[in-house]
């Protein structure tokens, strides 16, 4: 693998311009890109302007491309929206707008563009791109630029960053914005929730998307919604009567409210609009239900970005710079997606008309097509939605002995109810006998051990902690009474949803094997803790909820410094052995410094962020943020007590701020429900060649399954 900090180290940008650019509808997180463009453009040597309001500021020019410097972007993670301004530009369309725009880019040596939009907006770069030469000529023969300066800037270099909400760009599992723009949803709807089970109340949703049903699939998959509506799958013939029947059973079950939530670009076979209003006058003939409509519109597109948007767009600028540097005149225009968990580089106009054929297919009721065009991620939601939310009566079940045990280990994450939803019900959509353990492996040893049927677990998608209850014992010292549990409940399979306590647990149980047979059985478990620490896995559950706990908290708290001016916070984080809090916490909330485990550092590096953070308070950014992790260093205090002790309280003073169990004691975040939702793979896991289970030896030398989560909207 290369080294890739000599890479970036290898790679100048003298002597080259980079202009930054944000186009079409608006997205929280753009900032955060434009912020990562100019600070590592201005890292590797290369000029960058701002081009306020997008293709039209390019069009004028004049003060609306400015040069930009590392200060000029601080204070930007946290703000939604673009501060550099976005518009929608006619003049860019005609071929007298790109002639200006040309000339305005040239004047300033600018050959190099960072666009940050919709395929609208990239599609129009590209046509700029191709123009080019034809344009300068132009600019030549009319005397506006020299000959030398057309040679000098004969090649233009595009780059772009899909920011939209709807994450409706083919190529990447998600554009700049989407997972905020969810947050905003699931707040809406946790709201909505405490109204409706007051008054037994249904409640209508429509939420953006145009002809995207993203949004609104996976916010119905993260709230558990009893009906969504999206233009990729348009209902079948007769669907009114089915929706209904839905709302009718779960409110006999006792279910106080029903949540339906619709695209805004909702059709149904026949390609006609599928309303709001329509739904409601629809609940209220049928059902007589007290149902109200609520359209959320903009409030979508408002408010702070999230830990996930802040992180995606800051992996993306750096990456689009990096292409821009290694550019040759020949290079086609790129677009920077996300491909699972890494940021990849793949043909802009190929992306575009694959993203133009979903549109194609859904015009010509090819709508199976338009749901695999979306993209792996799309499919996978849509099919779990379906398999989670609708019940299959008795009769049409599948026959299965096989009973399988669910169990959290470890401490509570975010997430773990949502998982342990998950696995229920595909359990018993499967035929299967699911059983909860209480407690964990403690639990386990005591017989706390009963049958888990399908409405046990409603409403468990967005509690935070753990229902089913959770410590960290470990199994070594209960093994021969565990193993009897198994046998008493004759349980052919076991689910373990938790942190590193559970990793080690099932390397217990799998130790055990020659000795009790009861755990020859498949053995699974899901990544859940918010160290992120588990081998194999890019992401456990319950990491994003506690990032955006962590990045929320770092927000009010550089709030809190701007009145009272040169002040450094220096917070510690959980994580165990782990830096991935710290770290990644850290480029979220813009912090100056991350002290971790897997990074060694000394007194030479504490003085030189002292050094750094002295210097910081000189300029018009009078704050500084340090985030270190709990094994870090002995305390917190120490680091506390180092940068004072280096004089640097003269120009500033320092307050520590321990940061602990509040992240495992906030709401379940849009990705972690999600993400706990795709737990039905484990289940599969499990129930993979089940018909031998009498041959418990096969199972002797098996390894235990992780379940990783090693693409992030999979």
């Amino acid at each position: 693998m290369p080294d890739n900090k000599k890479f970036i180290e290898n790679l100048s940008g003298t002597g080259k311009c980079i202009g930054v650019l944000t186009s079409g509808g608006d997205a929280q997180g753009m900032n955060a890109a434009v912020r990562a463009v100019v600070r590592m453009g201005i890292y590797v040597g290369a000029k960058v302007y701002f081009i306020h309001e997008g293709y039209q500021g390019m069009v004028d020019g004049g003060d609306n491309i400015k040069e930009a410097s590392w200060e000029s972007v601080s204070s930007m993670l946290q703000v939604g929206g673009t501060v550099i301004g976005s518009a929608r530009c006619k003049d860019f369309r005609t071929h007298e707008g790109r002639l200006r725009a040309a000339l305005n880019l040239v004047q300033r040596g600018i050959t190099n563009l960072c666009v940050i939009g919709g395929d609208g907006s990239l599609t129009g770069a590209n046509l700029f791109r191709e123009e080019w030469s034809g344009l300068l000529d132009e600019l030549v023969q009319s005397g506006e630029i020299s000959e030398e300066a057309s040679q000098i800037h004969s090649a233009l270099h595009i780059v772009g960053m899909v920011g939209s909400i709807d994450n409706d760009f083919c190529g990447t599992d998600m554009t700049i914005g989407t997972d905020s723009a969810l947050h905003r949803i699931i707040e809406v709807v946790d709201a909505i929730m405490t109204t409706a089970q007051s008054h037994q109340r249904t409640f209508v949703l429509e939420v953006m998307g145009r002809h995207c049903g993203y949004l609104a699939l996976v916010s119905a998959l993260a709230c558990g919604a009893d009906w969504v509506l999206i233009p990729e799958m348009p209902p079948k013939d007769g669907w009114e009567e089915q929706m209904c029947n839905k709302l009718s059973e779960n409110r006999a079950d006792k279910k106080r409210l029903n949540i339906i939530i619709v695209a805004e670009g909702a059709i149904d076979q026949s390609n006609k609009p599928i309303t709001t209003e329509l739904i409601k006058d629809l609940v209220v003939r049928c059902l007589g239900f007290d149902t109200r409509v609520t359209i959320l519109g903009h409030v979508q597109r408002g408010g702070t970005p999230s830990a996930f948007d802040r992180i995606l767009a800051s992996r993306m600028g750096v990456e689009a710079v990096l292409a821009l540097l290694e550019a040759s005149p020949g290079t086609p225009a790129c677009v920077v997606s996300l491909c699972g968990n890494q940021a990849v580089r793949l043909p802009l106009m190929e992306c575009v008309q694959m993203t133009q054929e979903v549109q194609k297919a859904m015009d010509e009721k090819r709508f199976e097509d338009a749901v695999r065009l979306r993209g792996r991620s799309f499919e996978n939601n849509l099919n779990t939605y379906k398999l989670l939310s609708h019940r299959k009566i008795d009769s049409e079940l599948p026959h299965s002995s096989f009973n399988v045990a669910v169990l959290n280990v470890g401490a509570p994450a975010a997430g773990m109810n949502a998982a342990v939803r998950s696995a229920v019900r595909v359990g018993i959509t499967e035929g299967h006998t699911m059983f909860a353990v209480s407690d964990g492996f403690e639990g386990f040893c005591k017989g706390q051990i009963k049958e888990i049927k399908w409405g046990d677990v409603g409403g468990w998608t967005g509690q935070g902690g753990s229902l089913l209850g959770t410590k960290r014992t470990l199994p070594a010292k209960h093994i021969d009474k565990i193993a009897e549990q198994m046998r008493i409940h004759n349980i052919n399979a076991l689910l373990v949803i938790g942190g590193f306590e559970a990793y080690l647990g099932l390397m217990e149980l799998q130790a055990a094997r020659s000795k009790h047979a009861e755990f020859c059985v498949p053995m699974v478990m899901v990544p859940a803790t918010v160290s992120n620490n588990i081998p194999g896995s890019d992401l456990s559950i319950g990491a994003d909820t506690a990032l955006n706990a962590i990045t929320d908290t770092c927000d009010r708290i550089k709030q809190s410094a701007s009145g009272t001016k040169r002040r450094v916070f220096i917070i510690e984080t959980m994580g165990g052995y782990c830096g991935y809090l710290a770290t990644v916490g850290a480029l979220a909330a813009g912090a100056d410094a991350a002290y971790i485990y897997e990074e060694p550092f000394d007194i030479r590096d504490l003085q030189s962020n002292v050094e750094h953070l002295t210097e910081k308070m000189k300029t018009s950014i009078q704050r500084g943020l340090v985030l270190r992790y709990v094994l870090a260093l002995s305390h917190t205090a120490l680091i506390h007590w180092i940068h004072v002790s280096c004089r640097s309280s003269e120009v500033c003073l320092y307050a520590c701020l321990y940061f602990t169990g509040m992240r495992t004691a906030v709401r379940t975040t849009p990705l972690t429900s999600s993400t706990s939702c795709t737990v039905k793979r484990a289940k599969e896991s499990l129930t993979a060649g089940r018909t031998s289970w009498d041959t418990c030896s096969r199972y002797k030398h098996t390894h235990i399954c992780i379940h990783t989560q090693m693409q992030l909207w999979m």
